[in-house]
């Protein structure tokens, strides 16, 4: 390709992936910028890119992997940014396939891995999830809404790193803000190796964090989508209820008022949220 690439790989205590890795980018991409962000490693992560002679970015301590991402995407000066793990997950010669779909005219392609590609069936369930919601939110087929491995718009990317989290679900929030702003993204089927090490996400902890994914989707992209069909929801028990208590009892009751009351209140939250929405994108396209 004609544009500088940049590779930014975030990293924390992944000295012996980043051992194997990096040769084989440095054999691959020789004239691509390779960054490796060091998220407080405590592992010898920096001497690894030194002997590689790899630029490494250090955080005195660890942000995330979303800050990580964020450091990266400053610190790179290519016209095209590839994100991807150190963990050995992600393919260098995949690459080249990425860039192959980005050429055809797209802002953002992110590797899509096939359902055997993640480490358990609740992944798989979550991803799947997170998938279809998603792809009812936007109406364009969401094939990978969690993967860590894409080509990206360096300029477009940049955008939006103000609205990045510093937690792992970075690529949910800048997947859905591509949408909202109406750039393309496509998709580049990949198959995912299993990861070298032991993984940094708490099931527990992270589950929880995942579960809120789902409204965080919603609410970048339209909220009154979500908004309004909870709405909807206590609007209608409110209905039935009332139904059910007036022929029984032949009374408006206070549960029927309090569902009623709670239809309206969702709604125009839903109202707010979707107004604010979009003067963030609207502040965001007056940025270009």
């Amino acid at each position: 390709m004609d544009k500088k690439l940049s590779i930014v790989i975030p990293a924390k205590n992944e000295a012996s992936n980043l051992d194997k890795l990096l040769p084989k980018l440095r054999t691959l991409y020789s004239e691509a910028e390779i960054i490796v962000v060091d998220d407080g490693s405590t592992d010898n992560t920096v001497q690894v890119c030194e002997a590689q002679t790899v630029k490494s970015v250090r955080h005195p301590y660890s942000k995330g992997n979303g800050a990580a991402i964020k450091t990266g995407a400053q610190a790179a000066s290519g016209e095209i940014i590839i994100f991807m793990d150190a963990d050995g997950q992600h393919k260098p010669g995949d690459i080249e396939h990425l860039l192959r779909k980005f050429n055809e005219g797209y802002h953002m392609v992110i590797g899509a891995r096939s359902s055997s590609s993640h480490a358990s069936i609740g992944r798989r369930l979550a991803n799947g999830i997170y998938n279809t919601l998603s792809s009812w939110m936007t109406g364009q087929q969401i094939l990978d809404l969690t993967s860590g491995f894409r080509a990206v718009n360096a300029k477009k990317f940049r955008e939006f790193l103000h609205m990045l989290p510093n937690g792992f679900s970075y690529p949910t929030t800048i997947t859905m803000a591509f949408f909202r702003a109406g750039y393309s993204v496509g998709y580049q089927p990949i198959e995912a190796l299993k990861r070298g090490g032991k993984s940094h996400i708490k099931p527990l902890k992270d589950g929880i964090r995942f579960l809120l994914i789902i409204f965080k989707v919603g609410t970048l992209y339209s909220p009154l989508k979500v908004f309004f069909p909870l709405s909807l929801l206590h609007l209608l028990i409110g209905i039935g209820y009332y139904i059910y208590t007036f022929i029984n009892s032949g009374r408006f009751t206070n549960m029927s008022a309090l569902l009623f009351t709670t239809s309206i209140i969702i709604f125009l939250i839903g109202l707010v949220s979707e107004q604010i929405t979009s003067l963030i994108y609207s502040r965001t396209g007056n940025n270009k």
